[in-house]
């Protein structure tokens, strides 16, 4: 049952109020003046206030002063007698959501009372989602309480959170995949003053580009063939939050000339429409791709690149912080085991030296999925090295001609698939003995520069130094 409070000097309008809402399945609560009516609120919460505006004492404008004052956001509608502009706008100011003259007809009085309700419960189960977000994901805590780990690279990570989460500026966040990029940014975000607002991620190669314009800025109705509703886009839904757009380096140069006109005058319109809608957005960019490279090859435009990058920040690979993984391997095993309702795994001491001593080419994203499979796999169970993936137990270095420690079984083996990892391991092998030089790592590999990076495009290695 609702609760609605009715503060009006007049008795005889309390009454009236009072017998007409209860018809309706309200639970009233009447006070004769401002103060009475401000201690229901200290100790009761109710869904609506109807507010006489002239009283004695403490006026209805009053009372909304003293309720914006007190951050108590229940709406509420004034009734008055004595109607004017000025009044109607003084109370507008204060947060009423509707503005009655007596007398009134108590059906269209209804109506307004249903109209304030319906956005007082729109209030609440926001409130309640934004909650229920918070728990699930676990940002109801600081940064420092979700990046796990002790290492130089994970406290320069926290430090740089800290320091620029309140600020407004743009932040590109770069990276090797899987080292995550989002969840820095989710950090960012409700580590900010902007926290209590919306927090929208959209990956920009995730969606085919023809409606990639639709999910940014929204379209109206009857903007394209299917376009059937009017649809807020991702610029809509992140006023006063945070936007991160993951992979920005797969925008296409038209919505570039778009995003970048955002950028600079924080509006825009929906496709297929002619208002222009202001907003309030601050933006995260995050990348694997090198944008100023892409920035030489013409396939990112500069001015664009330099609004995104107003404060870079390129996240570690998961082989730079090898310390944490112990830390990191016990966070995953805790929170999936109790996530999947299973028994968690038990990983020996030559396992974890193995895990250790990986190179990790898809960091946290690839332990993270290790765990999983393992929590699957060896339930209640102790891991040792014959449980984990061939690529992680084998640290044989593998020289010229040699093969040593590979034994055919009777089981046969997945040639290609062992080929692949040996190719894997000489290019990562490479690239740490000549630091990243990439025509030093192809000299040592036999191979050109250019058919080493194609490689290491096709299988999705990056390096960074």
């Amino acid at each position: 049952m609702q609760k609605i409070l009715v503060i009006d000097d007049e008795e005889s309008i309390r009454e009236l109020l009072k017998d007409f809402l209860e018809t309706k399945g309200f639970k009233i609560t009447l006070a004769a003046d401002g103060e009475s009516g401000l201690e229901y609120l200290k100790t009761d919460k109710f869904d609506l206030i109807l507010l006489d505006l002239m009283m004695p004492g403490m006026s209805g404008l009053d009372v909304l002063r003293e309720t914006t004052l007190k951050k108590i956001n229940t709406p509420s509608i004034v009734i008055t007698a004595h109607a004017s502009v000025q009044t109607a706008v003084e109370a507008m100011k204060f947060g009423a959501f509707d503005y009655i003259t007596k007398p009134f007809n108590l059906e269209k009085f209804y109506i307004a009372v249903k109209r304030a309700l319906d956005v007082s419960t729109l209030q609440e189960e926001n409130t309640s989602l934004k909650k229920e977000l918070q728990k699930k994901y676990n940002f109801n805590k600081r940064a420092l309480d979700r990046i796990i780990g002790n290492s130089v690279p994970i406290q320069n990570v926290i430090k740089f959170i800290d320091k620029i989460a309140d600020t407004d500026s743009t932040v590109l966040i770069t990276g090797e995949s899987g080292t995550g990029k989002e969840l820095v940014a989710k950090s960012i975000h409700y580590d900010s003053s902007r926290s209590k607002n919306a927090f929208i991620p959209l990956n920009c190669a995730a969606i085919p580009k023809d409606i990639l314009e639709s999910e940014l800025f929204g379209h109206e109705k009857g903007a394209f063939t299917g376009a059937i509703n009017t649809r807020i886009g991702r610029f809509e839904l992140a006023n006063n939050g945070t936007l991160f757009l993951d992979e920005i380096g797969e925008l296409a140069p038209a919505l570039q000339v778009k995003l970048l006109r955002v950028l600079q005058e924080q509006e825009f319109e929906r496709v297929g429409g002619i208002k222009t809608i202001k907003v309030d957005v601050r933006i995260i960019s995050a990348t694997n791709k090198d944008l100023e490279k892409a920035v030489e090859d013409g396939t990112f435009r500069e001015d664009l690149y330099y609004r995104l990058n107003v404060i870079p920040f390129q996240l570690p690979p998961l082989r730079a912080m090898k310390e944490d993984i112990p830390f990191m391997m016990e966070h995953f095993i805790t929170h999936l085991s109790k996530r999947k309702g299973k028994e968690p795994p038990i990983i020996s001491k030559d396992s974890m030296n193995c895990l250790v001593n990986y190179k990790w080419p898809g960091n946290v994203r690839e332990l993270e999925n290790l765990i999983e499979r393992l929590l699957i796999l060896k339930e209640g169970e102790t891991v040792n090295p014959e449980d984990l993936p061939d690529r992680l137990v084998d640290k044989q270095p593998l020289g010229k001609g040699t093969m040593k420690g590979k034994v055919l079984s009777s089981d046969g083996i997945d040639l290609n698939i062992m080929l692949d990892e040996i190719e894997n391991n000489m290019i990562i092998q490479a690239l740490d003995l000549s630091k990243g030089v990439k025509s030093k790592a192809a000299s040592l590999l036999g191979l050109n520069r250019t058919t080493l990076i194609e490689k290491m495009k096709k299988k999705a290695i990056h390096f960074n130094t």
